[in-house]
């Protein structure tokens, strides 16, 4: 059973950074994509970024593109997440997921396509 810890949240002023780590356990860490989805207050949760499983394609949401990096490091089955120039409308619950990707270049931007989620953290920006 694949479990996912994530890390890294907090409080933090618009304009400042933040980096979350996602901790995978329980597989084979690089036979999985991997993604961070974000839930703000009142609404749906969404997609924020998407990794293939070797690293080399991801995804960004239009709202974070150039400002939000993911990375994945699978010697030390992790996910990261680097978020820059932060807004307060960035405030949300992050959690990262995980599925199975057979290919190694894809990844899934849909909610319903993971199988496994993390508990969540919440990044909070003050402005």
């Amino acid at each position: 059973q694949v479990q996912l810890v994530e890390s890294g949240g907090g409080l933090v002023q618009a304009g400042g950074s933040l980096r979350l780590s996602c901790a995978f356990s329980g597989r084979t860490f690089g036979d999985y994509t991997m993604a961070w989805f974000r839930q703000a207050p009142g609404k749906e949760r969404e997609i924020v970024t998407a990794i293939s499983k070797n690293g080399r394609t991801t995804y960004y949401a239009d709202s974070v593109k150039a400002r939000f990096t993911i990375s994945r490091d699978n010697a030390k089955n992790t996910v990261y997440l680097q978020m820059n120039s932060l807004k307060p409308e960035d405030t949300a619950v992050y959690s990262c997921a995980a599925a199975l990707a057979y290919s190694n270049n894809f990844y899934y931007t849909r909610e319903k396509d993971y199988d496994y989620w993390g508990q969540g953290t919440q990044v909070t920006v003050s402005s």
